[in-house]
């Protein structure tokens, strides 16, 4: 029977997934996916081997499990700072910053590590997480459209290239900024 190390099987089901996501980020840092197994998972999360399967059934479950608490978090956090400002120009330099930040705070940008080493069942549960995302972006954008503020020919290609351009980078981010609002049409 796995020893319950919080005051409620709930709290300790979390304590359990923090000390595995922390592990699972810093594991990611030094080796490759195909290098990491539960038994490594399960140590470097200071718990007991078999007990990491009461948590997860597999690796590919800490993923997507992983990728969905990464999630909520950055989308929390960026619905926080956009609350209260209407203004779409605005809104997308707030989130331009915020992904740019992102980079630094949140474990999200695994993605290419993991890419051909995840099944496809796994890597859409993931891509689900990445469209709650991009739902935030599109807001935005449409917003700024239908107020003039941007011009959007394909909503796909635009959204998809603010991301190209937000991808860590040595730049200013008045610079990124700048150029992003241009592209758009926006008066800056």
């Amino acid at each position: 029977m796995p020893k319950i190390t919080a005051p409620s099987v709930e709290a300790h089901r979390e304590h359990v997934q923090r000390r595995v996501f922390e592990a699972f980020a810093a594991l990611m840092a030094e080796h490759s996916f195909d290098a990491i197994t539960m038994a490594k998972l399960a140590a470097a999360a200071d718990i007991g081997r078999t007990a990491i399967y009461h948590h997860f059934a597999d690796k590919e479950a800490v993923v997507v499990a992983f990728a969905s608490h990464e999630t909520s978090r950055y989308i929390d956090g960026l619905r926080a700072d956009l609350t209260g400002v209407d203004d779409p120009v605005e809104r997308l330099r707030m989130y331009i910053r915020y992904q740019l930040d992102a980079g630094q705070q949140f474990h999200m940008g695994l993605g290419p590590q993991l890419y051909g080493a995840l099944s496809m069942d796994t890597m859409r549960a993931i891509r689900e997480h990445v469209v709650a995302i991009e739902d935030v972006l599109r807001e935005i954008l449409t917003a700024g459209a239908a107020g003039g503020q941007f011009t959007i020919e394909d909503e796909t290609a635009t959204m998809s290239l603010i991301h190209a351009c937000l991808a860590p980078r040595d730049l200013p981010v008045s610079a990124i900024e700048r150029f992003v609002l241009r592209a758009l049409g926006a008066k800056t």
